[in-house]
């Protein structure tokens, strides 16, 4: 790739990125909390100027002078750094376990009657000063709360949800996702599972697959995260979304129930062309030979 042609699509995706990630580190600075998009900067383990940088991935031969040079994964070669077959191959049981998630889950029939009482069941039977967002109040309060989860079937498939469940709220769920399962439970229509084609894949893919498509993962796992966080049962009618309304997804009657599916089935149809270019970028580093 020649210089200005890495100059232009290094800057375009810096900008790309910028509209999220400048907010949040303006926050940071100011030691101000966001319940909402703080979460993929909190929670995944890529930093801010990771996301920002931009790499084409294994294959491609990046200019000098990228800021490439010295980063992990890559060597020198003719005409500048590439993402090295060495370190494709070392990545291989980490690129496999990846790909056989994927594949589980694509050719699994997606579920939408979860409703996101994840979230309820990890603030189960809990005060409102011991849950995960103390400065925003419970939207039913403590009682009213614990009532929806009683009055609801549970069905949660994922287990970084799972586990962040109370102990009183854990019998309640239907399933038992564990660790080292998740091949056996995961499934498209799961908003965790969309998040985590982000955080939990194209992240630990990175460097070898393009940051195009990581940033394609982020904004599906961003908008994934709002919505997740509407149908939680948190009053967060005085947040700020960046000009944006707050309306929360009354996951406890029957209209927040079918608003819930529907965006539930939407993301699960934006997500699955984004899963099947990770399975593809998967199957092509496998395939990488010395």
């Amino acid at each position: 790739m020649n210089a200005e042609e890495w100059r232009r699509r290094a800057a375009d995706h810096a900008a790309r990125i910028d509209r999220y990630v400048a907010p949040h580190l303006a926050r940071r600075g100011a030691a101000v909390k966001h319940p909402v998009f703080d979460f993929l900067f909190t929670y995944y383990s890529y930093r801010p100027a990771q996301l920002r940088r931009w790499h084409p991935g294994f294959g491609v031969v990046a200019p000098p002078g990228s800021g490439l040079e010295g980063l992990k994964g890559y060597d020198a070669v003719a005409g500048g750094v590439s993402v090295a077959s060495s370190y494709v191959i070392a990545q291989r049981p980490l690129v496999a376990s990846i790909h056989a998630l994927l594949t589980a889950t694509a050719g699994r029939a997606p579920h939408f009657g979860c409703f996101g009482l994840h979230e309820w069941a990890m603030v189960y039977r809990l005060t409102e000063d011991e849950t995960r967002h103390a400065d925003w109040p419970l939207r039913l309060g403590p009682a009213g709360t614990d009532e929806v989860v009683e009055g609801h079937r549970i069905a949660c498939s994922h287990f970084d949800a799972y586990r962040f469940f109370t102990p009183p709220a854990r019998p309640l769920n239907t399933l038992v996702p564990g660790r080292d399962d998740r091949p056996d439970f995961e499934q498209p229509g799961c908003l965790h599972a969309g998040m985590d084609l982000y955080g939990k894949v194209a992240v630990r893919l990175s460097p070898m697959i393009s940051s195009d498509l990581v940033a394609d993962a982020f904004e599906l796992a961003w908008d994934i995260r709002v919505m997740d966080m509407q149908a939680a049962p948190y009053d967060l009618s005085g947040l700020d979304l960046g000009g944006e309304e707050w309306s929360p997804i009354r996951i406890e009657t029957p209209e927040g129930k079918r608003e819930y599916a529907e965006a539930q089935r939407m993301f699960a149809e934006r997500g699955a062309p984004i899963r099947q270019r990770l399975i593809e970028e998967c199957e092509r580093l496998l395939s990488v030979r010395n």
